[in-house]
């Protein structure tokens, strides 16, 4: 199947791990968080490319000091953010690609390995 791009932008129309959208988490239930804000996308392109959904962990601006171990501090530089934030991996979710509102920025790699990290505490893949 042949690779689809934007005809106005000319990038790859799917989201891409890494890439931080602007993105519609409302309804949520209990302490699940809410609103509207931005979110990074942490699920593989594969199935970003052929899937309507994809898998989000959800960007606050509260920056704890230090963050906790399923938490990653990201700086506004390249990430499309207004200030300095955190990527909450204890906020993953699945989103229907509708969800993604506005293309924000990317994460680099320093900060995926990060996140990597914090995926793996808070899924219990690795011990404390």
């Amino acid at each position: 199947m042949a690779e689809t791009r934007s005809r106005r932008t000319g990038r790859q129309d799917f989201p891409q791990r890494g890439e931080i959208f602007l993105t519609a988490l409302d309804p949520a239930l209990g302490h699940e968080i809410k609103k509207t804000r931005p979110a990074l996308v942490i699920q593989n392109d594969v199935t970003n490319r052929y899937g309507m959904t994809t898998i989000v962990a959800a960007i606050t601006s509260k920056v704890w000091v230090p963050p906790y171990p399923n938490e990653v501090v990201i700086q506004p530089s390249t990430t499309g953010l207004d200030v300095v934030s955190t990527v909450r991996l204890d906020q993953i979710r699945t989103v229907d690609r509708k969800r993604l509102l506005k293309r924000l920025g990317k994460a680099d790699e320093r900060v995926m390995r990060k996140v990597d990290e914090a995926i793996s505490i808070s899924l219990g893949l690795v011990k404390l």
